[in-house]
């Protein structure tokens, strides 16, 4: 893997005081990172009143089996704009390998495959996404207001959203309770 593509299959985490009142305590399972850009789906808020059968039912889906689940806040880029975090053990139409610790699908067949019960075996369901143009990312992380760690299937499936952020920091040995909302000055 090129320096360019560090953050593909990594958990990238909001750090206090980030400045952006869209990323307060965002997790984003990053999906992509190169010189062109970057781009991740966030997995730390659910969207209140909209459930997985619900989303379903807007495209005329029978949900069969299917759980329902919560549908997650993807990010501010294309909120209608819908993505499927999944387990490699399905793959679509448009399915991408996320450094072999996920995928990416992006297209109806997804729904339809997981209402079936041939689907993935593990997912979560995100509208929108969050993009960065060239470069900007990098420029980010060389500043207060992100930490990355290492993504993985325990932290994407085995955690409720509201868990994730702190799960994350705990992985890496960080209590987050005790970072700092802002910077000092020497």
């Amino acid at each position: 893997m090129d320096d360019s593509s560090f953050l593909t299959g990594q958990i990238l985490l909001a750090l206090p005081g980030i400045g952006d009142p869209r990323f307060e305590r965002a997790v984003i399972a990053m999906c992509a990172h190169d010189d062109q850009g970057a781009l991740g789906v966030g997995i730390g808020h659910e969207i209140e009143g909209l459930s997985f059968h619900e989303l379903l039912g807007q495209f005329e889906i029978d949900p069969g089996a299917a759980p329902d689940a919560p549908v997650h806040y993807g990010g501010p880029v294309e909120p209608r704009r819908g993505f499927v975090l999944h387990s490699t053990d399905w793959g679509g139409q448009d399915t991408i390998d996320v450094a072999g610790r996920w995928a990416l699908s992006g297209t109806v067949d997804v729904l339809r495959a997981i209402a079936e019960g041939t689907g993935p075996s593990r997912w979560i369901v995100a509208l929108g996404y969050a993009g960065w143009a060239e470069g900007q990312l990098d420029e980010e992380m060389t500043r207060h207001g992100w930490f990355n760690v290492p993504g993985d299937a325990a932290l994407l499936y085995e955690n409720t959203a509201d868990r994730r952020w702190e799960r994350s920091f705990a992985r890496a040995g960080i209590d987050p309770r005790l970072l700092s909302s802002g910077a000092g000055t020497a």
